[in-house]
């Protein structure tokens, strides 16, 4: 197997990067009052987050559609590591 027959988002989270989704709001060009949503989704290093603050930057840039807000999930901001499991049983009935 050559480094050509892997999969790219597993060589990116070898390099580094995790999945990352943004939910991005944004105002309707014709219609200000109504908010519109988008969902990006790309592999991302965080806590700079370059690749989703590109495409933010060519958004402003380039579209009408003024941005309201942006909700970012990472895995290093939501990670199974803040689960931990107590020592016990539960039991129903």
């Amino acid at each position: 197997m050559s480094a050509g027959d892997l999969d790219p988002g597993f060589v990116r989270q070898i390099e580094g990067f995790s999945l990352t989704t943004a939910e991005i709001l944004y105002r309707l060009p014709d219609h200000k009052k109504l908010l519109q949503s988008y969902v990006w989704q790309d592999y991302d290093l965080a806590p700079r987050f370059p690749k989703l603050t590109d495409f933010l930057d060519f958004w402003n840039a380039n579209l009408d559609g003024p941005l309201y807000r942006v909700r970012v999930a990472h895995r290093q901001l939501i990670a199974p590591r803040e689960f931990s499991f107590v020592d016990g049983e539960l039991r129903l009935h």
